[in-house]
């Protein structure tokens, strides 16, 4: 094992989207709730689902599925709402299920040229990596590229 106490380890919060892994730096994760109420925003954007009021503060939910290209949520007992904030902006994002905690190391990421098996629908500046634990692979998001995208969606529609 020597060597790999130097190792930055990084946490991610994996959820599942279908049959696909993906994974959040936990440094962006705020909290993860049920699925609360969600308040329709006329003319948003298709993949914005609405707002919440999560304890007074009013946060804006997207649908990662639809946004994904993937087929619209079907709401169960295991759906969540991943909180993220990035800079001062804070956004719900709908998954179908959080898995768990996983710790990665650089080692164990890579950049996403090259690999195969990574859901290509995805705008690749949303993708940071993929990590490889045991024999599958956690797409890891860049939740900042996401955000900002989703910013530059709503302020075209506004």
């Amino acid at each position: 094992m020597e060597g790999i106490s130097n190792q930055e380890v990084r946490q991610f919060i994996v959820f599942k989207l279908g049959n696909e892994e993906y994974g959040i730096d936990i440094l962006n994760v705020q909290n993860i709730e049920r699925v609360l109420s969600i308040t329709r925003v006329p003319k948003a954007p298709f993949f914005i689902k609405g707002v919440i009021n999560l304890r007074g503060e009013i946060i804006p939910v997207m649908s990662l599925r639809l946004k994904f290209n993937l087929e619209a949520d079907e709401y169960t007992d295991d759906t969540r709402i991943i909180i993220v904030k990035i800079d001062d902006n804070q956004i719900g994002m709908i998954v179908d299920e959080v898995k768990e905690v996983l710790q990665l190391t650089a080692d164990s990421i890579e950049s996403v040229q090259g690999v195969s098996g990574i859901n290509t629908d995805i705008n690749l500046s949303f993708i940071q990596g993929v990590g490889k634990v045991n024999n599958h692979i956690v797409t890891l998001l860049n939740i900042k590229s996401l955000i900002d995208s989703i910013l530059v969606d709503s302020l075209e529609n506004a």
